[in-house]
């Protein structure tokens, strides 16, 4: 067997596999021609180079240990599609599985050294006996192949323990929770799993994804512009006047996500009906029904990871009765009054309690609130969030709940800053088991959601490509059906 720093690399190998005669081996081991592949440099290399020098400038004369994670198993032996650690990608781009990317000090700032698995080549016989060889997944990127393409120093991912075992404590930040493997190695002589150090590294990265660059925007706009599409297809496809499985139209919308970008950006929610009422609908087993509504909150994970999150709720018969279309003006003027109060300097708290506000207004005028207005917003009622229980939104980026890590001051208790991309999506929620209610609005859900852009003087909606009003959800639909299904 080849080795990878000094270990025998193991063939990743099943109990069903089997076991081959010498013959076969000799006869597998010639024959073999090596082509060679055609590597270029990656056009956002330079970017994520930026990236890792303003993590370096942060922490001086440290150590910092990024993951990216493993494959995982879905059953047996199947794995899931690995996606790779959102921190890791935004930092080299690489997007293989048990990659570390490590920073070392230096006099002028850090080195940077992916530490990755070499390739499986036919010097061993794990071309062809490992679930990982190159007769099983395809031909893989040598070491000096994926330094070209991403501009970084690699070296074998074997060397990495004797790294890790001579990392000085106090001088190594790890960021925890991708890499069993790397955690330990790591807890040896720093037992405690959620030290502040490492908190810290998160905390970090995750601000330094709050202000998105040119080329970031430019991926959100084009995997916001897939689900615009994907959207479409899905009202192309819904009738009128009869049910269709939920699970037709995610797959629907599935199909545009695989098509035109990576894949879905989470789970898509299909909710029919009092399924709307459910927040993370994701089962999707239930059926439209003419004369109701459907909730739809689905994004298109781009080429690069960035993931659009967008929500709509249309009437399937296509047509809003009166008092479905009470709701749906609440939900939206709500959503608007956000819209209208973002803009940098302007503290997120504050945008939640303008679309909150209004929301708490609409419950009144519709005779759901037991207190008044005021009373309702006040930090010692919020008893308007029966029939609302999220806020008004979140980042959005790489990851569809971006910069999570961040730290309070600098996001839900901070003021957004030009460049910030983040999501306004109230919603209104009436469960069909709630005696508070009349029985005509008891599972009725309607939320909308948009992406928009933090501005020098507001915000930019960029899924503006499908409509928000009522008047203007209904034609659309109609336009939509009109024109009829398509190919991707």
């Amino acid at each position: 067997m080849a080795e990878q720093g000094g270990k025998p690399e193991t063939p990743r190998t099943e109990s069903h596999d089997p076991d081959f005669p010498e013959a076969f081996l000799q006869f597998m081991r010639s024959g073999w021609r090596e082509d060679p592949i055609e590597v270029a440099a990656l056009p956002e290399a330079p970017n994520f180079a930026k990236r890792r020098a303003a993590l370096s400038e942060a922490f001086p004369g440290e150590t910092l240990i990024i993951p990216t994670g493993n494959e995982k198993v879905r059953a047996n032996d199947t794995d899931y599609p690995f996606r790779p650690g959102s921190d890791f990608f935004y930092l080299t781009g690489d997007r293989d599985p048990d990659s570390v990317l490590v920073l070392r000090p230096t006099g002028s700032g850090h080195d940077a050294i992916l530490y990755t698995r070499q390739r499986n080549s036919k010097d061993t016989d794990a071309f062809f006996r490992s679930r990982n060889g190159e007769l099983w997944i395809g031909r893989t990127h040598t070491l000096a192949e994926k330094s070209a393409e991403l501009g970084l120093p690699t070296a074998p991912l074997g060397e990495l323990g004797a790294l890790l075992a001579g990392s000085a404590p106090g001088q190594t930040r790890v960021l925890r929770g991708f890499d069993a493997n790397v955690d330990r190695a790591v807890l040896a002589y720093e037992p405690d799993r959620e030290k502040p150090r490492d908190r810290e590294l998160a905390w970090v990265l995750s601000e330094l994804k709050l202000v998105k660059d040119e080329w970031e925007i430019a991926q959100l706009q084009a995997a916001i512009d897939a689900t615009v599409r994907g959207f479409e297809d899905v009202a192309r496809v819904l009738p009128a006047d009869r049910g269709v499985k939920e699970r037709l139209l995610e797959g629907v919308f599935g199909l545009r996500a695989r098509h035109d970008g990576n894949d879905v950006g989470y789970g898509s929610i299909v909710g029919a009906g009092a399924h709307a009422t459910i927040l993370h609908w994701v089962r999707n087993t239930g059926e439209t029904r003419p004369g109701e509504l459907l909730l739809m909150d689905m994004g298109v994970e781009g080429h690069n990871l960035y993931t659009a999150d967008v929500t709509r709720t249309v009437p399937v018969s296509g047509t809003f009765t009166p008092l479905q279309r009470q709701v749906y003006d609440i939900v939206y003027a709500s959503q608007q009054a956000g819209m209208d109060a973002i803009k940098p300097g302007v503290q997120y708290r504050d945008v939640h309690k303008t679309c909150m506000r209004v929301l708490a207004e609409g419950l009144h005028d519709l005779g759901l609130l037991p207190v008044s207005v005021d009373e309702a917003m006040s930090e010692k009622s919020t008893v308007y969030r029966r029939w609302t229980l999220h806020g008004f939104g979140h980042m959005l980026g790489i990851d569809v709940h971006d910069c999570s890590n961040a730290r309070n001051d600098n996001y839900r208790d901070g003021a957004l800053a030009e460049g910030y991309v983040l999501t306004v999506e109230p919603g209104l929620y009436f469960q069909p088991e709630d005696e508070l209610v009349p029985a005509e609005l008891r599972g009725v859900g309607v939320r909308i959601e948009d992406d928009v852009l933090v501005t020098a003087d507001g915000c930019r909606n960029l899924s503006a490509g499908l409509p928000r009003s009522a008047a203007d959800v209904e034609a659309w639909l109609a336009s939509q059906r009109e024109a009829g299904p398509r190919l991707p």
